[in-house]
């Protein structure tokens, strides 16, 4: 191909290489004519081949090289020079060049020419790549054009100073009164640009905007005679008069009656006009009416005119257009908080945009759809949803059913499980129920998993549903962690659920371990880390499951006993939240019972005994409470082959109340920390309703224990309960008295 050849025989040359590598050879040869005819003194085809080098430039191969060449066609006193070097300088060059500060004299110059065309390719350069020191330079020439006599200048000069003021914010105070003159012209450019000028202003300063707002009626009058002008056929698009203008105007008139009422008052009935006017079976039609809807719902409208929005809003929703169905829930989600009784109306609508084929449109019906649920309509609601639930794409089915529970599950959000489990724990009639439509649920579907599989087992559970055997469970929990269709959590509360279990199951507590003990090199290392730790708890209470179980039934047996009016339990009944009464709350003292159906007399117990004597015990007496279990008819001959050192599993002692008068309320809690010691937290609290001051707590021991009182967290008690005042005791039994 010959170097000299026009830019339509370049184009067709590349069109027709076969392969890229054939393309690329066709441009790095016109690439290297190119350079060598740039490099000539005397270049009569400059701009041709500054043309073709554009060209390969919007293909995207390297045109840096045509920078310099850009600069000296533009210095050029020829238009069709001038023409192609400031369309090369718009393409090639950027503010970051060193090179486009080299055509600022030139752009300087050509804003003076008098040729009104050379005048708007120094615009348009401008407005296009000006860098903050070229805007600096020539705001004074722009601004000299945005008074001038010619409206093709003015125009071009107004969207000049909008890039200007977006690059340099100090100088909008340099256009303020110039723009505001432009809004009397009767070019529609020209109040384009100023309409556009003005709004930057506007949201770049406050001030600005309050001198502005007196604009607010000669914006309104510019509307109306756009809107009820008759046919213009050059302004006329689709039947709107100008929709471009009206949709700039629409929304400046937003930016300044946005919190103001008065400016808002002003544009209402324009705004009422407009909505009602306006033809909404044409695109153009639906754009205006959308701004209009924008900004009826911006600013301190009428709630006439807002329910007016609100039902153009509903009319989007039954337009065959997606994207005009689209915009139109996003704007209802946005206003549903404040105007909620307003899209209630459209409910319908709304409800069956879910059977929508777009997913944008479906999600945003869902959000909407969430949101209208109230009280009044909630069981209609909750129908619509799970039907979608039944029939959603995979990836909305978390966010509705995390959406159906709130309003109101194995398709919830993290956060939406443990509340969940903290209703159903709180409701204990829901116990039973809850658990075993969970396991049928499992049973079909790996995705659901409980950690309260011990409930399978209890006696309510057998008494009211089906025998569930352990190894139906522990079959379930096992599919649930081999699964591959599992998650990293589900795998997590299948591991916890087994581990649970090994305090109800007796038989299968082997296969329990196990399995436990395969995850301890899991890669997972959540999984891995549970399961390691769960061996440990094996490894070092080798009896623990079997102590819980036969403490679990201890406990339902002393209810029965006294309920038979038998002899005294072996502790308190009344302390239900301490299953073994090791603090000796109650006020019976702890005795142990003689056999079932014996006459003996029970054994000497001091009737002394209080809360403070007991708690000494746990530094001593592990080996007596030991020997009374034992002494107990009822306890299987399994726990009494028990060490006493299992009971170290109970070392968390539960929070008893040990003070309770005029509103001051001392709770005492303790945890064991090896044989001899014992960490006591006591906390205070008031309830009255004012505050209690130079408060101290004190305590007293035996000569045979070591007392240590660390500093308490204050000394004062806000009035109804605002703060608490802790403090902890350290107690030491180096001897083991009893």
């Amino acid at each position: 191909m010959s170097p000299s050849v026009p830019l339509q025989e370049m184009i067709r040359a590349i069109r027709s290489a076969r392969t890229q590598c054939e393309e690329r050879g066709v441009i790095q040869r016109e690439c290297a004519a190119i350079r060598a005819q740039f490099r000539q003194a005397d270049n009569g085809g400059r701009s041709h081949n500054l043309a073709k080098l554009l060209y390969v430039h919007m293909l995207g191969y390297p045109a840096h090289f045509g920078q310099m060449e850009c600069v000296r066609m533009i210095a050029s006193p020829r238009y069709s020079e001038k023409r192609v070097g400031y369309l090369g300088a718009m393409m090639l060059l950027d503010e970051k060049q060193d090179a486009s500060l080299l055509i600022t004299n030139s752009i300087k110059n050509d804003l003076s020419n008098s040729n009104q065309y050379i005048q708007s390719l120094a615009l348009c350069t401008l407005a296009c790549m000006g860098s903050a020191e070229m805007c600096r330079d020539l705001a004074p020439e722009i601004d000299r054009l945005l008074r001038a006599s010619n409206s093709y200048i003015k125009k071009k000069a107004a969207l000049c100073a909008v890039h200007i003021v977006r690059k340099v914010h100090d100088l909008g105070e340099l256009f303020t009164k110039a723009a505001r003159s432009l809004l009397t012209e009767k070019n529609h450019g020209v109040v384009h640009g100023a309409v556009v000028l003005i709004t930057e202003l506007c949201e770049r300063n406050s001030e600005t905007l309050e001198r502005f707002r007196k604009t607010v009626p000669d914006l309104v009058q510019i509307m109306k005679g756009l809107v009820i002008s008759g046919y213009s056929p050059d302004h006329d698009v689709a039947g709107i008069s100008d929709p471009f203008l009206q949709v700039r105007i629409l929304r400046l008139l937003r930016i300044l009656g946005r919190n103001n009422e008065g400016a808002s008052d002003a544009m209402n009935d324009l705004l009422a006009q407009v909505a009602t006017n306006t033809d909404s079976t044409k695109t153009v039609g639906n754009a205006v009416l959308y701004e209009t809807v924008l900004t009826v719902l911006d600013i301190k409208s009428e709630s006439g005119l807002r329910v007016l929005a609100v039902n153009i809003l509903g009319r989007f929703l039954l337009n065959n257009d997606r994207n005009i169905r689209y915009i139109a829930m996003t704007s209802l989600q946005k206003i549903v908080g404040t105007d909620h009784n307003a899209v209630q109306r459209h409910r319908g609508t709304i409800v069956d945009c879910l059977k929508d084929q777009d997913a944008s449109v479906k999600r945003r019906a869902l959000d909407l759809s969430l949101a209208l649920v109230s009280a009044s309509n909630i069981r209609s609601m909750m129908k619509e949803l799970l039907s979608f639930l039944s029939s959603c794409p995979p990836e909305l089915r978390s966010q509705t059913a995390s959406g159906i529970f709130n309003a109101a599950g194995g398709d919830v959000r993290d956060e939406t499980v443990p509340n969940l489990i903290q209703l159903i724990t709180n409701t204990s009639e829901l116990h039973c129920y809850t658990v075993h439509k969970l396991y049928r649920a499992l049973l079909s579907d790996i995705s659901q998993v409980c950690e309260s599989g011990w409930f399978l087992f209890s006696e309510e559970t057998i008494q009211t549903w089906k025998l569930v055997t352990e190894d139906d469970v522990l079959d379930v929990l096992e599919t649930v962690l081999q699964s591959h269709m599992s998650f990293p959590s589900t795998r997590g509360f299948a591991l916890t659920a087994t581990m649970k279990l090994s305090t109800r199951i007796t038989e299968n507590v082997d296969r329990i371990r196990s399995i436990v003990s395969i995850y301890g090199s899991c890669i997972d290392v959540e999984l891995q880390q549970r399961a390691v730790e769960y061996n440990a708890l094996f490894k070092k209470y080798d009896h623990m499951s079997l102590f819980c179980s036969a403490a679990i039934c201890i406990w339902m047996h002393l209810n029965n006993v006294q309920s038979a009016g038998l002899s005294p339990p072996l502790c308190g009944v009344s302390q239900v939240c301490d299953l073994l009464d090791l603090l000796g709350g109650s006020e019976q003292p702890l005795q142990p019972s003689p056999a079932l159906g014996s006459t003996a007399p029970p054994m000497p117990v001091s009737t002394a005994n209080t809360v403070g004597g007991d708690l000494l015990d746990l530094l001593g007496g592990l080996d007596l409470l030991f020997k009374r279990l034992m002494h107990s008819p009822w306890l299987n001959t399994d726990l009494k082959l028990m060490q006493p050192s299992t009971l170290s599993v109970f070392s968390v002692v539960a929070t008893v109340t040990v003070y309770e008068k005029d509103g001051v309320t001392v709770t005492l809690s303790c945890e064991k920390q090896s044989d001899s010691g014992l960490t006591v937290t006591l906390t205070a609290s008031n309830s009255t309703e004012s505050d209690i001051r130079g408060f101290t707590l004190q305590a007293a021991v035996p000569k045979s224990v070591q007392l240590h009182m660390k500093a308490p967290s204050g000394d004062s008690l806000p009035a109804r309960g605002a703060a608490k005042v802790t403090q902890m005791v350290v107690l030491n039994n180096p001897n083991k008295v009893a």
